[in-house]
């Protein structure tokens, strides 16, 4: 049963200026497993810097606070060693990788994870399943990593990986995103797939549309680099019918 803890959470980022501007300024976020949790804001609100943050992006400094997986110092790890741990973060913008192929890079990421290489024609047959649930054509898997790929291929792709690499805990940063109707509900199936009682999830989104297809438990309103609001999924109703108006001076200090 993993447990994503968030305490106190501050992270800043260089302001260009020679100077750092404080982003989040004291999360505090449990994610367990079973659990689909959805962040909620306007732009700049913070989202998106959670999701680095937890992730170990380098450009995000976290000043104070701590981030456990199981009571597991996340904060004092690599990159790698998070997802080895089992963080998965699904990037608002995945970056073009020419001449690495699908194929390659998500066997060298299950290799990775899972400490010894799967042999090729089980990975084969587990990779075209996964890629037939997410209806991606299987002459994909041959293309350049996101190289020319559309907004919804590369937002399956994320999905792709989530589903072969099986985290404990995946965080989702605006995975609807550029989305038609079509590809965002077989990325949402995607999801409800993947969420169970072994799984947490954590959807980042600025839009209510994807949560008519993920059911969230639980609903958190950012504004100001701060929770400001939180509740079940009725909250989502709630924001759509009002917006975010109410809760941005909550979040101004």
């Amino acid at each position: 049963m993993a447990t994503l803890e968030i305490r106190d959470l501050h992270v800043s980022v260089a302001d260009g200026s020679d100077g750092t501007k404080e982003i989040l300024r004291g999360v505090d976020l449990t994610v367990k497993a079973g659990e689909t949790h959805a962040i909620m804001g306007p732009n700049g609100s913070g989202k998106s810097t959670l999701a680095y943050a937890v992730a170990g992006h380098p450009k995000y400094e976290v000043t104070s606070g701590a981030v456990t997986l199981d009571g597991e110092d996340v904060l004092a790890m690599s990159v790698d060693e998070r997802a080895r741990a089992g963080l998965f973060l699904a990037m608002q913008y995945p970056v073009e990788v020419p001449g690495v192929s699908v194929s390659n890079f998500l066997r060298t990421a299950v290799t990775a994870v899972r400490g010894e290489a799967p042999k090729l024609r089980e990975f084969a047959k587990e990779m075209k399943k996964a890629m037939d649930d997410l209806s991606i054509d299987p002459a994909f898997a041959q293309r350049s990593l996101n190289e020319g790929f559309s907004g919804g291929e590369k937002k399956r792709h994320e999905i792709l990986q989530m589903e072969m690499l099986q985290p404990r805990i995946a965080v989702l940063d605006e995975t609807d995103s550029g989305l038609d109707v079509d590809a965002l509900k077989v990325v949402s199936e995607g999801v409800n797939r993947f969420s169970g009682a072994d799984t947490g999830v954590l959807l980042i989104t600025h839009y209510t549309r994807i949560l008519r297809y993920v059911k969230p438990d639980f609903v958190h309103v950012f504004s100001g680099g701060r929770v400001v609001a939180q509740g079940g999924p009725e909250l989502a109703d709630v924001l759509e019918n009002e917006g975010y108006e109410k809760y941005a001076k909550a979040g101004v200090s």
